[in-house]
């Protein structure tokens, strides 16, 4: 309801009240019109005077500031300045939908404070049990003052693992830190991603070995599929996922990669026939240091970044990853790329349908 609505409707109460106790005591249809009109005319002039002066202008003002407010100052310049046509109507939906928006925020703001201080406590944990490890071993061998050259031997590997350990992850967060920034530009160009996982299963091969994990990639994905993406970093994407489904894996295993071309976009694959992870931990599992089980991770090692790092070199490519797992049967991560345009047909690829 508007201002003059409001006015008017209230300067009809009274007008129509007057008439009728006017007609009351004069019973003249004549004295109850001119009452009437003479009512109407100056309760409306009088409430809409007083109403306009301290209460609407004062409702504007509210409502104008809370507009504003929302809008913030860039694009407030962009538009201009807003009034509405019925700030009594619209106030209170602008403050319900203002107090949402704060909620959102406070919120959000409640989640990253979460997050921050579980990531200083996960990462001075990440970085005290190498440091805490280096100086026992250093301070054992300073006791021994090297007399037991096999002991001090063995606590040199020791800590110099630990020390590789502290490089990983050091090495690590800087990557993490320089995706997030976008001082790590993508280099977009167009390779054969059948290429690249043949690559990676060459460089992985020795390691496959040792952990007695087949590689399996078939050869119906021998026909070329080119991608328009950061050749290496997709490199350590899949290097991440394939060393990643080692660790989890369990002997005499496999882990096969997989391609399915998506119309512009094909989906990589990777499938392994481990542990697998509950599924209340697949919404975290690429969390920076999260671990489904903290021990077995720390004894196969790496910093519990790899997973976090693949998913920030994907969503820097603008695409999405991933993860679906039954516990006891593997887990399957599945990550897209841009498909190049080309003019070489695919009539042996499996092609999902949307």
């Amino acid at each position: 309801m508007n201002l003059r609505v409001l006015v008017l409707t209230t300067s009809l109460g009274v007008a129509i009240t007057l008439s009728a106790v006017n007609f009351y005591f004069q019973h003249k249809w004549y004295d109850v019109m001119v009452t009437f009109t003479v009512a109407l005319g100056v309760s409306y002039f009088v409430f809409y005077y007083l109403i306009e002066k301290y209460i609407y202008s004062r409702i504007k003002l509210i409502y104008k500031l809370i507009h504003n407010l929302k809008l913030g100052r860039d694009l407030r310049d962009a538009l201009g300045e807003h009034v509405s046509a019925n700030p009594i109507a619209d106030v209170e939906q602008e403050v319900q939908e203002w107090a949402k928006q704060k909620k959102t925020e406070i919120d959000e703001l409640r989640k990253q404070e979460k997050f921050r201080r579980d990531f200083l406590s996960n990462i001075s944990h990440e970085f005290k049990t190498p440091l805490f490890a280096i100086q026992g071993y250093i301070e054992a061998l300073q006791d021994d003052d090297f007399e037991d050259r096999e002991m001090a031997r063995q606590f040199l590997e020791k800590a110099s693992k630990n020390v590789d350990r502290l490089s990983y992850l050091i090495k690590d967060l800087d990557e993490i830190s320089k995706l997030e920034s976008g001082e790590m530009p993508i280099n977009y160009t167009k390779f054969k991603i059948n290429d690249l996982i043949k690559e990676v299963f060459e460089s992985l091969e020795i390691k496959g070995k040792q952990y007695h994990i087949k590689l399996i990639f078939k050869q119906k994905y021998d026909e070329p599929i080119v991608v328009n993406a950061d050749r290496e970093k997709i490199r350590q994407v899949l290097v991440n996922l394939i060393d990643n489904s080692f660790k989890y894996g369990k002997e005499e295993g496999s882990t096969s990669v997989s391609l399915f071309v998506l119309h512009d976009q094909v989906l990589v694959e990777v499938t392994d026939d481990g542990i697998g992870i509950e599924e209340k931990f697949l919404s975290r599992l690429f969390e920076r240091f999260f671990r489904t089980d903290s021990s077995r991770s720390r004894q196969i090692g790496g910093s519990g970044l790899g997973l976090a790092i693949v998913k920030h070199i994907i969503e820097a490519h603008q695409q999405t990853i991933n993860v679906r797992s039954t516990e006891g049967l593997g887990s399957t991560f599945g990550f897209t790329l841009a498909r190049a345009k080309q003019s070489i047909p695919f009539p042996n690829l499996p092609v999902l349908k949307s």
